[in-house]
């Protein structure tokens, strides 16, 4: 039988090995952003380049090009982006109290994709003092804008007296992500070859078309949102109670949803619009925390953004040398690494496999 003391200590062994694990994955997180800097299309390294300035010798301006303008911001874009997914993923299976919630549950891809394809198609036709201002960043500001609209629709249609039904919501999301894939097809359907194309590419999901300008623009947001949700872990601990126990022990309930659906899209919608469509990192992540650390929010959604930053890094790397000096987009790496990972946590649960 269980000696009394084991059962008191084994919350206290797990929270200090969720605790450990920050700085497992912090350093893992340093590895794959040395990897991130070290390899890519052309031959240009890492360690060649911090050789050179030991030595006392100039970059050349190709090298400085690579180095600065092409590989760091691209890696900045793939921490921000991998966290904002993870986190999102977190939250959402942890306001929804279901392991199958992602970002996408409140409406931010269907609205993002909407955005997106909507300027691709229908973008030419928009007045030019529209396209001079948004520039080359038109698909990326329309995703963003589709992304918070479709939220701000669903919590709406939600949200009634003062309080937010998570199950209205989750009938709802699906209700509008139908809809918004309806649209979509039509406009699909009226594309080019060369849109057809851009939409592909966009819809599968990319770090390629980093730049600092998108960087400085999806990142204060995406932070904001990130930092927040980092604040909510004791708020989701209650929920996983029930709204009613979560209500008793002091928790502002509806305040907290409030703070999770906007959260939720501001970093979801920002990473969306800047990397496209890139799946499985939201859902993965915190199934996989889960069975290393245990279920307490108050780590867990730390540990999500140095992994889901950790894990969109290293694909990105795949992505870009597996087929070189081509690239695959980043979303097929995710899906062909995230779902063998899923299925074999959905069968560990079921008791089917022993490993």
């Amino acid at each position: 039988m269980t000696a009394l003391s084991d059962v008191i200590a084994a919350p206290k062994d797990r929270v200090h090995r969720a605790r450990s694990l920050h700085w497992v994955l912090a350093l893992l997180l340093g590895l794959a952003a040395l990897a991130s800097l070290e390899v890519g299309a052309t031959d240009v390294s890492l360690s060649a380049l911090l050789l050179k300035l030991v030595q006392g010798q100039e970059l050349s301006h190709i090298e400085q090009i690579v180095l600065y303008d092409i590989r760091l911001p691209r890696l900045a874009m793939g921490i921000v982006v991998g966290s904002a997914l993870a986190v999102s993923g977190a939250t959402m299976q942890g306001l929804f109290r279901n392991p199958l919630a992602d970002p996408g549950i409140v409406g931010v891809g269907a609205g993002a994709g909407l955005g997106a394809i909507l300027s691709i198609v229908l973008g030419a036709v928009l007045p030019a003092s529209i396209l001079a201002v948004a520039g080359n960043h038109l698909t990326s500001l329309a995703a963003f804008l589709g992304g918070w609209g479709s939220t701000l629709i669903l919590y709406r249609v939600s949200t009634r007296h003062g309080r937010t039904s998570v199950a209205t919501m989750l009938l709802a999301g699906i209700a509008l992500g139908s809809l918004a894939g309806a649209v979509s097809g039509i406009l699909v359907y009226m594309a080019d070859d060369q849109q057809l194309r851009d939409l592909t590419f966009w819809g599968m999901g990319s770090l390629a078309g980093a730049s600092w300008t998108k960087v400085f623009a999806a990142a204060p947001l995406i932070l904001l949102s990130v930092g927040t949700a980092l604040y909510l872990g004791r708020g989701l601990n209650g929920l996983a109670l029930g709204e009613a126990t979560a209500a008793h022990i002091g928790i502002d309930v509806q305040k907290m949803k409030s703070i999770t659906i906007l959260a939720v899209a501001g970093a979801t919608g920002a990473a969306v619009a800047v990397s496209g469509g890139i799946g499985f990192i939201g859902i993965v992540v915190p199934h996989v925390l889960r069975l290393a650390s245990g279920p307490d929010h108050r780590t867990l959604l730390l540990n999500s953004a140095l992994l889901g930053a950790t894990l969109l890094i290293l694909a990105d790397v795949i992505a870009r040398v597996i087929i070189a000096p081509a690239e695959l987009p980043i979303g097929i790496v995710t899906a062909v690494l995230g779902a063998p990972v899923f299925l074999w946590i959905l069968l560990k649960r079921r008791g089917l496999v022993e490993l």
